[in-house]
């Protein structure tokens, strides 16, 4: 099937079958027009981080600008004989009227805050949930493993290469914009640069070395083609005894002739420690101490550190499945759920989901996120989760505590804030303009900067404050308590 972007196909009825259930319901009960507050949070980040990365806004967007049912959409749905006639007019009228908050692509984020908020009829309000999960989901995981991955390299380059590995050409596609956004500085998928910008980048494989009578010959023709960005991968028979030794003698013989410096080679497989230290040598003494030495092969954060710590000589690193695919924890757990029901007078009245699992019952109320940072260096302190027409003042101190262990409490001076969700939709309209890829992708790299290393660590990082205004968090406990779990 050839890959079509969202908005040349209708992505509408990608929805969990329950969305529309109830949305029938709601209308059959005459409830479908109720204002509800849902939330998108999430509940533990990947790989055991300190924090987590927000991406994939720009596709939401997309998609809620593009809400359509067509005739065919309407037909399934009447075959199956449990939906009423004016439930099915509703939705071949269907116009999107739902406000939407979020957070900026890039921002990092933590457990258990607002990331979405989206407020409307019920029945549209439920009918964008499996979209709005799946979208953010999948972008923030890739970009939140990328980002651990770029910090791992230490200033030196990550490209993604993990087309082939991810699981459907969306994921490739979308997989290497999310990577971009945390960092990566190019990708292997040429369809995701041509969509989105995202430099592509890539010289040969094996089977280019194969083909030609000699490693010698496959390298001469390479460069003969490619004369101003030549790289070449050296580990198809013996990287040592005849990848290097090829390479040196095909730089002098063919590129320095024509006038160019050669680039880089390419080690994917082996010890790359030991490979890329040997090959560091036979460059230097060959004169060609500027070429770069790239390496792949299933790398991912920790090896790369562990190839650092033991000095190995690459300058790139070349990752793939590990990346694209978030393979050591493949899922970014967000949740969609109802916060709130708007009454006739426009008050609010919160709705909460509990559980015996603790980690499961939501915050409740129609909510946004106020960020605070050290007004001497810039360093994020902590975010407070608030009701949504709570002003925090600057000027004043501000008391933060935790909302389990409500003992635990801090008085903040000398802060700003800065509200991290921001208006997207108004009534269906959209009201946001995206970013080039190219600034989502600093101000990403700016907020990670002003993380304290703490939050950083890749095992067992200091955990960033979330906290609850007093406001929410009694309410929050009234409603605990009324339901005898307090």
């Amino acid at each position: 099937m050839e890959f079509q972007g969202s908005k040349d196909r209708n992505l509408t009825m990608l929805v969990d079958f329950y969305e529309i259930t109830m949305a029938n319901g709601y209308l059959e009960q005459g409830i479908g027009d109720r204002i509800a507050v849902f939330d998108m949070f999430f509940r533990k980040i990947p790989d055991g981080g300190g924090f987590a990365l927000f991406a994939g806004l720009e596709q939401l967007i997309d998609y809620l600008n593009n809400l359509s049912f067509t005739h065919d959409d309407i037909e399934y749905l009447r075959s199956r004989k449990i939906f009423c006639d004016e439930f099915l007019d509703y939705l071949a009228n269907f116009k999107f009227e739902c406000d939407v908050w979020s957070v900026q692509e890039g921002t990092p984020v933590f457990p258990n805050e607002p990331i979405v908020i989206v407020r409307g009829p019920i029945i549209q309000a439920q009918l964008i949930e499996t979209m709005t999960l799946l979208t953010i989901n999948h972008q923030s995981l890739v970009t939140t493993k990328a980002n651990r991955i770029v910090r791992a390299a230490q200033g030196r380059g990550i490209s993604e290469f993990g087309s082939r590995r991810a699981q459907s050409y969306d994921a490739a596609i979308l997989g290497a914009r999310a990577a971009y956004i945390g960092g990566c500085t190019g990708t292997a998928c040429v369809m995701s640069d041509r969509l989105y910008g995202v430099p592509a980048v890539g010289t040969m494989a094996h089977s280019w070395v194969q083909m030609f009578d000699s490693e010698y010959d496959a390298f001469k023709k390479y460069a003969e083609i490619y004369p101003e960005n030549c790289i070449v991968l050296v580990d198809t028979y013996n990287v040592i005894k005849s990848g290097v030794p090829n390479a040196i003698k095909m730089f002098n013989e063919v590129l320095l002739p024509m006038g160019y410096r050669p680039k880089g080679i390419r080690i994917d497989s082996g010890d790359i420690a030991y490979l890329s230290k040997k090959a560091r040598v036979m460059l230097d003494e060959a004169g060609f101490s500027d070429v770069e030495i790239c390496a792949s092969n299933s790398l991912d954060e920790y090896l790369i550190r562990d190839l650092l710590i033991q000095d190995a000589k690459v300058d790139s690193f070349g990752v793939g499945e590990n990346l694209i695919t978030s393979k050591s924890d493949p899922v970014f757990g967000g949740v969609y759920k109802l916060a709130a029901i708007q009454n006739d007078d426009g008050s609010y009245t919160p709705k909460i989901k509990i559980s015996e699992t603790i980690e499961k019952i939501t915050n409740p109320h129609f909510k946004t996120i106020y960020r605070f940072y050290n007004k001497s260096n810039g360093q994020a302190i902590a975010d407070c989760v608030t009701l949504f027409d709570e002003v925090i003042d600057d000027n004043k101190p501000y008391t933060i505590f935790d909302p389990v262990a409500t003992w635990k409490k801090k008085t903040l001076t000398n802060f700003t804030i800065r509200k991290l969700l921001i208006p997207i939709f108004e009534k269906g309209k959209l009201v946001y303009e995206c970013p080039a890829l190219e600034d989502i992708r600093s101000y990403c790299e700016e907020q990670v900067s002003l993380l304290w290393d703490e939050v950083k660590r890749f095992e067992f990082p200091h955990r960033y404050y979330v906290d609850l205004s007093d406001k929410l968090w009694k309410i929050k406990n009234e409603m605990l308590s009324k339901y005898n779990f307090g």
